[in-house]
């Protein structure tokens, strides 16, 4: 069996400040540009309209056929390269329903036939999405976050006691904070695959959050006058070998996704590269510096008496008694 980084010792919550400051940059910096740009680019599922991938001969001039729409009355038209230099997308938003989508196609074609030639290009798909259908997905999909996260927060409640569970949940607020701040800076387009791609990243970070969590626990069971900080650290330590494998083989998969499966699905490989990324980063870095930081502020009854919250380890050490041999006495380790 492969065995890597075994019985390694690395102080991991030492660096928590600096994590902090960084990742706190990062939000700031996506909801500056969210507040400077104003908001995110929607797919046509979400805002409605009629969507139509051309396919051309040669490589056109984009200007031109911007031009030519906006000459056709067709002023909404979005163009957009997608893969190579001769696939493009045209959306027009518009409010005729899913019904009037192959009259505004058949209107786009003509205009570009108008202004590129006939048999230049080719109309590979058409979709069509009403402006009842695009708010009803909106909703959907912000339904669907609220209550994965709200179905988190029950799990947690029963899985762990509070300590833990508030911990968990800020570091999977975290995620989400992270990855609409990535989305925004990368300009990616939300559609439903960059929805299902959150709540993918949801469900991994929380899945390693809740793994280092359960050896923690465990931990504080074997060995209760163990400071917390140094069971934090010990534990993430012990699933350092099953988190690299993990998180390499699902990153692997990723980048696969994002050479491989073409424009339709990087989005998704973008959002699920990242999320590997700052999935592993909240588990260390955003939920044990909170639990460390509750269980110091509330610490539990056993803990108060000398128990795991201690701040300071506790060593062994002889010294010679009055009478008899050497006893063993408890004093605080110098740091």
């Amino acid at each position: 069996m492969l065995r890597i980084l075994h019985g390694t010792r690395y102080d991991f919550i030492r660096w928590w400040r600096w994590a902090a400051g960084l990742t706190i940059a990062f939000i700031l910096l996506g909801l500056a540009t969210i507040a400077i740009t104003g908001g995110f680019r929607y797919s046509i599922e979400f805002t409605g309209g009629t969507l139509m991938q051309l396919s051309f001969r040669r490589a056109p001039d984009v200007a031109r056929l911007r031009s030519a729409l906006d000459a056709g009355g067709l002023h909404s038209a979005e163009i957009t390269r997608f893969g190579d230099d001769t696939t493009y997308t045209v959306r027009v938003q518009s409010d005729t329903g899913s019904a009037g989508a192959e009259a505004v196609a058949r209107r786009v074609e003509a205009v570009l036939t108008g202004a590129v030639g006939e048999g230049a290009f080719a109309v590979v798909r058409t979709e069509g999405v009403g402006p009842k259908v695009g708010a009803e997905l909106r909703r959907g999909a912000l339904i669907a976050i609220l209550i994965s996260f709200g179905v988190t927060l029950i799990y947690l409640a029963w899985r762990f006691e509070w300590r833990f569970g508030l911990a968990a949940d800020i570091a999977t607020f975290h995620d989400i904070l992270t990855t609409i701040a990535f989305i925004k800076l990368m300009d990616l387009e939300i559609s439903l695959t960059v929805i299902a791609a959150l709540l993918t990243v949801l469900g991994y970070s929380l899945n390693d959050t809740i793994i280092i969590f359960d050896r923690v626990r465990e931990n504080l069971r074997k060995n209760r006058r163990e400071p917390l900080y140094e069971t934090l650290n010990r534990s993430v330590n012990e699933t350092l070998p099953r988190s690299i494998l993990t998180h390499a083989t699902t990153l692997a998969t990723t980048i696969a996704l994002l050479i491989f499966a073409g424009e339709v699905i990087r989005p998704f490989a973008w959002v699920m590269a990242f999320g590997i990324f700052t999935g592993t980063f909240s588990s260390i870095y955003v939920a044990s510096p909170i639990l460390l930081w509750i269980e110091r502020k509330y610490p539990r009854a056993d803990t108060a008496k000398g128990g795991g919250a201690s701040p300071r380890p506790v060593v062994k050490r002889s010294e010679p008694a009055r009478k008899g041999g050497p006893v063993k006495t408890s004093e605080p380790a110098r740091p």
